[in-house]
């Protein structure tokens, strides 16, 4: 699943790795590995190609 986090849009398109509860960890473009709060942060759902 490709997704941007809706505050840090320089961190790039992200690719989700896991979910473990409300813990979502993403590998962004220009951030690498973050872990992600799922109940304070909407990741923006990216379709198509990512543009």
């Amino acid at each position: 699943m490709l997704v941007r986090h809706p505050v840090h849009e320089d961190w790039g398109l992200g690719q989700v790795q896991s979910r473990i509860g409300a813990k979502i960890t993403v590998n962004f473009e220009h951030a690498g590995k973050v872990v992600i709060d799922g109940e304070r942060v909407d990741l923006v759902l990216v379709h198509g190609d990512g543009a």
